[in-house]
């Protein structure tokens, strides 16, 4: 018996010599197992095998009519197939390589260029009778150089020649126009679905930190709390600022006692221990100052109702480190008797905003600060600043008090969150907890 690859080889052979005059002598052998559970019905009845196949594969003479069992005819099987695929895929790896046509009369380079597939080309060169082909390693390689013969003539432009050939295919076929189309619009997409996730970074970063705005007490600061209001002599000395030398007794914070009204010295040390929080944690916060109670009341205490030198030296860079100018924000507050107002010079969006929780407006207090702010800034910068396209806002849907001593508050907590480039996602009922949250700030004497 020869050996199994010289017979396959001669199986090979006869195969592709059948014909339909001169067919092999089949026999009908039965399958001795059922096939497995969901192949076809039809694979159930006898199987028509050549004899020569049968002796390749070891199946003895058909004489004694061996019985074939299923996994060993399905072996058979895929080895025959994988000949011809093998034979497919050689055939698929020809391409069309060089022509030995003049450079004059391209011939069978028209098809080439004008971006038509290989049958094509191949059939347009066997006409010519010119054309060799081979495997192909690098397709580009190859492209460049066989286009390299005909640079200069009216086939090949100026360029890559795989672009050229990209182009001219382009302009033949409109469907590559269209997928162009769509790949620029899912690349558009694609970058828009980066930058979604950075939008919604901001988002949970907001939404975490109002969570700490109104995150409740412990039962160790609530104690803390109610002691400092109700645990002793309203004498008694509980904290002391030092940078401002502002001290808070037990009768002092008692203000921050529901329907107390905020004192100066309670407004004051808040506002100060926000600049401090600024300092502490700058790239969380905007860069802001804060005047504190008097400084509105300076302002205005001259004769016309205005008097800057009063107020010169509260700002020298050698005593606040920097200019206001360079600041985001500058928060006023604005007394009126028995009431408590907010005043904003918003350097970073031009504009001068009055918070009123009673819904009042005053432009007179506005218009003050505008002169203020360009006379504080020729003075310290030697700059005249142009503040005529700013505008005056009243900022809409204002948190609003819905009592006769709630403005103190109202008006520390505008300043917070603004200093936080927050919105005012607060009301009325909110206040009792931020009462607390000041006072356990103040007594730790750190806002957070």
């Amino acid at each position: 018996m020869l050996p199994l690859a010289e017979t396959r080889k001669q199986l090979l052979s006869d195969l592709s010599s059948l014909s339909a005059s001169k067919k092999p002598k089949l026999q009908s052998h039965p399958i001795a197992s059922d096939p497995p559970l969901g192949d076809p019905p039809r694979l159930r009845r006898p199987v028509q095998v050549p004899q020569r196949i049968l002796r390749a594969f070891g199946f003895g003479s058909s004489r004694k009519r061996p019985v074939l069992e299923f996994p060993k005819l399905a072996k058979m099987g895929n080895f025959v197939s994988s000949l011809f695929k093998e034979k497919k895929r050689e055939n698929a790896r020809l391409e069309f390589d060089r022509c030995g046509a003049p450079v004059e009369d391209p011939g069978c380079w028209k098809a080439g260029l004008l971006g038509l597939g290989l049958s094509d080309l191949l059939a347009a060169g066997r006409r010519e009778g010119k054309v060799l082909v081979r495997k192909v390693v690098d397709a580009k390689r190859v492209v460049q150089s066989t286009a390299a013969a005909f640079k200069g003539t009216v086939w090949v432009k100026k360029g890559p020649a795989y672009k050229e050939l990209h182009e001219l295919a382009s302009k033949r076929d409109p469907k590559l126009r269209d997928l162009g189309i769509e790949v620029d619009l899912y690349q558009q997409r694609l970058s828009e679905s980066q930058a979604a996730p950075k939008a919604l970074d901001e988002k949970e970063k907001e939404k975490e930190e109002l969570r700490e705005l109104f995150f409740p007490l412990t039962n160790e600061e609530e104690e803390e709390v109610s002691n400092a209001l109700f645990g002793g002599s309203s004498r008694e000395l509980l904290v002391t600022h030092m940078a401002s030398h502002i001290e808070i007794t037990r009768g002092v914070i008692q203000c921050l006692d529901c329907g107390g009204w905020l004192n100066d010295e309670v407004l004051n040390l808040y506002l100060e221990l926000l600049k401090e929080r600024e300092l502490r944690v700058p790239k969380r916060f905007l860069k802001c100052h804060f005047f504190n109670t008097f400084f509105y009341k300076k302002l205005i205490s001259g004769k016309n109702g205005y008097d800057f030198n009063a107020v010169r030296r509260w700002t020298t860079k050698r005593k606040l480190g920097y200019c206001l100018i360079e600041c985001d924000k500058i928060f006023v507050p604005i007394h009126k008797d028995i009431h408590w107002c907010l005043a904003v010079i918003n350097i970073k969006d031009k504009t001068f905003q009055y918070l009123d929780s009673l819904g009042g407006v005053d432009t007179t207090v506005l218009e003050v600060l505008a002169r203020y702010f360009m006379d504080e800034v020729k003075d310290k910068s030697d700059k005249q600043i142009d503040i005529s396209s700013w505008k005056q806002q009243n900022v809409d849907n204002l948190p609003m008090q819905k009592n006769v001593f709630d403005c103190g508050m109202f008006m520390l907590k505008y300043t917070d969150f603004y200093s936080r480039g927050l919105d005012l996602h607060f009301s009325q009922e909110h206040m009792g907890y931020f009462r607390k949250r000041t006072a356990k700030e103040i007594l730790k004497l750190r806002a957070e």
